[in-house]
């Protein structure tokens, strides 16, 4: 079993930045993106469990009940979205006390990971403080990091099956470029690799397909399955920069222009010398941005202008649109609706 190790205060609710702690249901508030990424997280397999430091807890000055009232309607709601907290671990203690199970230690949930054969080498911990993250290193799961009272990182899960190929993703747009990528196809891993990579995604994609037939469906339908899921992230598309605008490597020279304009177009100009670049087709790779800007719904322009060697090519093409992407799809502190005068991106 593989488990998503929750922060509680300021990564899923709000938290007072004087108290530092909930102290009543006027106070309540989940963060921005809280419902949706907890849902894709849940949908991607993953149990959901809180480990919450509560200073005092259940002494005079900060008495169960005000803790118990405050969780059980912050729990309610998640239900209300068909959310369910596997189990919630909290240490009740100050600093000073030095027990086995405050974090960053990791007495809370050592029996709970035993019994339950957690799957530590896929779980993750998800929290806004350093001892959220050593506390993961202690574990021995993947961290990520949000910045208190911010927004959740930003999650979208899919799986996509048909005669032709089998896919399974989860994507952090909030990442820090960590990827678990496997396609069948060497050269398209190392590919994607670097775009998420540069986009600062976090990224597993599995991909079985017919490659006894073709590279053409496994492909394509990973350009569907990671533009679908970045569409699933964005949401409404509100709060975003929009736009992405360049990228040399070595030799060669791309420009690629993005827009999250809601509508797919995609402009290819460029082409190759090789049929093959490893085991990849280098006319797929149009296709594959094809196929991904159709599913994102953007407006995606790529043009060589320069350059010998095909690798170094289509590698620029594919760092390049992972740089738009970091640029597009981060929050702009000057945009609180979305960003179009139509007051929608459709």
């Amino acid at each position: 079993m593989k488990v998503a190790f929750l922060d509680r205060d300021g990564t899923l609710l709000w938290e007072p930045p004087v108290t530092e702690r909930i102290d009543s249901l006027a106070e309540l508030r989940l963060l921005p993106n809280v419902p949706e990424s907890l849902a894709a997280l849940q949908a991607h397999g993953y149990a959901l469990v809180i480990v919450s430091n509560q200073d005092g807890l259940g002494g005079p000055s900060y008495p169960r009940s005000i803790f118990d009232t405050v969780q059980a309607e912050f729990l309610r709601r998640l239900a209300e979205k068909n959310i369910s907290i596997s189990e919630v671990f909290v240490c009740p203690h100050v600093l000073a006390d030095d027990c086995p199970c405050r974090k960053p230690r990791t007495g809370l949930v050592e029996e709970y990971v035993r019994c339950e054969q957690v799957d530590l080498a896929h779980s993750l911990m998800i929290g806004d403080r350093q001892s959220d993250a050593e506390f993961a290193d202690n574990l021995g799961v993947r961290f990520i990091r949000m910045e208190t009272n911010w927004r959740f990182p930003r999650f979208a899960s899919l799986k996509r099956k048909t005669t032709e190929t089998d896919i399974s993703l989860l994507l952090n747009i909030d990442g820090s470029g960590v990827t678990e990528i496997s396609t069948g196809i060497g050269f398209f891993d190392h590919m994607l690799d670097l775009l998420a990579r540069h986009a600062l995604f976090d990224l597993s994609l599995r991909v079985d397909g017919d490659l006894s037939v073709d590279e053409h469906h496994t492909v394509e339908d990973a350009g569907l399955a990671l533009g679908k899921a970045l569409a699933d992230a964005i949401r409404d598309r509100q709060g975003l920069e929009r736009y992405g605008f360049l990228l040399p490597m070595d030799e060669s020279l791309v420009e690629t222009a993005l827009d999250l304009s809601g509508r797919s177009c995609l402009v290819f100009q460029g082409s190759f010398r090789r049929r093959y670049v490893g085991t990849m087709p280098t006319e797929l790779v149009p296709h594959f941005f094809e196929a991904f800007g159709q599913a994102l719904r953007c407006g995606l322009h790529i043009t060589i202008r320069r350059g010998k060697n095909d690798h170094h090519k289509i590698e620029a093409i594919f760092k390049s649109v992972g740089r738009c992407l970091r640029q597009a799809l981060r929050n702009c502190p000057h945009e609180s609706g979305v960003p179009s005068t139509k007051g929608v991106l459709l």
